[in-house]
């Protein structure tokens, strides 16, 4: 059987499995999604955020890409977010990195790795703007985990400076932002960043007019 043949066979053993379980399973799924919080994780697959939070379908909106990055030119993530926001009405936001990150490992170098150069860009940027608390570092795995809990904060500045948040903060008073990572050796998540709505940033970023 190949890789891809086993997900379909497994998917319809685990959808059997489920409504012998639980026989309105999947009717209650099929109703409207009101999930309270929109994680923005990292796309690798060691750090699905329903496994690692314990979590059921339907408790949290979901958007992943490489290092977990809130991009401004991103129309992707900014249709996410604003689905998240104006229209789930969520009350969290969390960016959540993970330690040993590879795509944060690859902009800490100088090689060229193709289209994937552009992406990576944004990370160069938070390390050159955040040397001076990474270079003093004794490892190179210290300054990368140090660089991902660093991005993660940027990350969620981000968020706060997109009209989109900074308009619910005006009319709703939400949601709040949080930056985590996730360790890979002990599966333990660490807060690293908190933001609450209506949170100060710098006044170059504020909009006035929403």
């Amino acid at each position: 059987m190949k890789p891809f043949e086993k997900l379909l066979f497994d998917n319809k053993e685990w959808a059997a499995k489920q409504v012998a379980a639980d026989p309105d399973y999947f009717k209650r799924l099929v109703e409207i999604q009101s999930p309270e919080v929109l994680w923005i994780g990292c796309s690798d697959s060691r750090v699905p955020a329903d496994k690692i939070t314990d979590t059921n379908p339907g408790e949290i909106f979901v958007h992943r890409n490489v290092a977990n990055l809130v991009v401004h030119t991103d129309l992707n993530l900014l249709s996410v977010l604003q689905f998240a926001v104006e229209v789930l009405n969520v009350k969290h936001i969390i960016v959540c990195g993970h330690y040993g990150c590879g795509g944060v490992k690859a902009a800490m170098t100088n090689h060229s790795l193709g289209l994937i150069d552009k992406w990576l860009w944004n990370i160069k940027n938070v390390h050159r703007l955040h040397r001076h608390e990474i270079d003093h570092l004794e490892s190179e795995e210290q300054k990368l985990n140090k660089l991902i809990e660093i991005s993660v904060k940027e990350q969620v500045m981000n968020l706060a400076k997109t009209s989109i948040v900074q308009k619910a903060w005006k009319h709703e008073k939400s949601p709040d932002l949080h930056g985590w990572v996730y360790a890979l050796e002990d599966g333990i998540i660490r807060t690293i960043f908190d933001l609450p709505a209506g949170s100060h940033i710098d006044p170059i970023y504020e909009y006035d007019n929403l």
